[in-house]
């Protein structure tokens, strides 16, 4: 009888390098077409084709139309496509390991205008394509607010808020300020640069917090 052929091992590895280089293709060809035809325009079917794999992957990984823009939102908010929560990432760690409250403002305001000048292009679109990615804004606008209600209560257990400080009206007073709206209609629709909100924001927020 002939030996059997042995079978080869199961490399995981190896699928989840090639499941990850997939995702990427797909988000960077559905942002290629999204700034190129417009959200519209951009069908599944087109972004697989661009990226170089099946529709069916596609849908597999993301969902459909709407999985796939709220995916590139997130990676574009947080400047990569890492599983990792914005409250965990580097930049706002230094944020709330600070304890100066003024240097902590400064430092968030900086953590703010770098994920404004990341997500604008794609808000801007966004914006412009009617109701129906209104729920993947809504859902953004839902996570800021949390992050943000999240920061006003840590500014409070460390004693960088005034005693009589209502929590809730703070944060929706930070969510307001560091929208990406705001963001727009001052960079974009009046020049501001960007170290000018900056320092607006860092100033205004010391202001009313």
């Amino acid at each position: 009888m002939p030996a059997e052929t042995p079978r080869r091992p199961y490399n995981s590895g190896r699928r989840r390098e090639a499941a990850l280089r997939n995702r990427a293709a797909v988000l960077e060809a559905c942002r290629e077409l999204l700034f190129q035809d417009g959200y519209h325009a951009t069908t599944v079917r087109a972004v697989a084709e661009r990226a170089g794999v099946s529709v069916e992957t596609v849908y597999k990984t993301f969902g459909g139309k709407p999985g796939l823009v709220k995916a590139l939102w997130d990676s574009t908010l947080a400047g990569d496509d890492e599983p990792v929560a914005m409250a965990d990432r580097p930049q706002m760690q230094e944020v709330l390991r600070t304890g100066e409250p003024a240097a902590k403002l400064r430092l968030y305001a900086g953590f703010v205008r770098g994920i404004h000048e990341r997500i604008t292009p794609l808000f801007t679109l966004l914006t412009q394509a009617g109701p129906e990615v209104g729920e993947v804004l809504e859902a953004g606008e839902r996570e800021r607010l949390i992050g943000v209600t999240a920061f006003v209560a840590h500014l409070d257990e460390t004693g960088a808020l005034r005693p009589e400080a209502d929590r809730a009206h703070l944060a929706d007073a930070l969510w307001a300020l560091a929208g990406p709206q705001l963001y727009t209609q001052l960079t974009v629709g009046r020049g501001w640069s960007a170290d000018a909100y900056e320092e607006w924001l860092a100033t205004t927020l010391a202001a009313t917090l």
